[in-house]
């Protein structure tokens, strides 16, 4: 069984992650997920669900403050961790290897085992300095991506764009899924002459 960690910070777009679980556990992955004091509160704030549906999403949940937790480790396997969404102190603290609690810890073993690490990064505008540890970290190979939303695809609803976004975040693990309308699927009435001419 595959097995991802997805940690949930205090930035906008709670339901990123929240999405993630549900799809994930219908793909029958194992996920680990961890919350920060302020991604508790913004999903109370933002979202109908409640701290204890969405821990139970999970296959298992750490608290945010416990460094003694598995994904702490190297030793611990998984495929991959995803923050979504993720803040700028977040993304900020991992830039800088400031494992203070469990999530930029659990972000640091990702970087130092060189697996996969995704940051759904969650701000507008990027300052000069969240787009200067944005390039730091993409260098190191981490994967920022923040949750552009995709027309092509014709989106019709909130949900729509949501599982687009989860379906991009899935591809970067490397997870088949159905969640994406694919251009190739959404465009097929275009030709090479009809991009030739634009």
């Amino acid at each position: 069984m595959m097995r991802v960690v997805l940690a949930i910070t205090g930035a906008t777009g709670a339901i990123y992650g929240i999405k993630f679980l549900e799809e994930a556990k219908k793909a029958g992955l194992e996920t680990q997920l961890i919350l920060s004091n302020s991604a508790k509160r913004t999903i109370e704030l933002e979202t109908d669900y409640s701290l204890d549906a969405v821990g139970k999403l999970a296959s298992c949940q750490y608290p945010h403050n416990d460094i003694g937790a598995p994904p702490a480790s190297g030793s611990f396997p998984h495929q991959g961790m995803v923050v979504a969404p993720c803040s700028m102190k977040t993304l900020s603290a991992i830039a800088h290897g400031h494992a203070d609690n469990l999530i930029n810890r659990a972000a640091d073993v990702a970087i130092k085992e060189r697996r996969k690490l995704v940051l759904v990064v969650r701000e507008t505008p990027f300052s000069p300095i969240h787009l200067e540890n944005m390039l730091k970290l993409s260098n190191l190979g981490v994967i920022i991506m923040p949750p552009v939303p995709s027309f092509y695809n014709k989106p019709k609803t909130l949900e729509d764009v949501i599982r687009q976004t989860t379906g991009r975040i899935f591809d970067q693990l490397g997870i088949e899924n159905s969640l994406v309308k694919r251009w190739s699927e959404t465009n097929k009435h275009l030709n090479l002459t009809d991009e030739l001419a634009v």
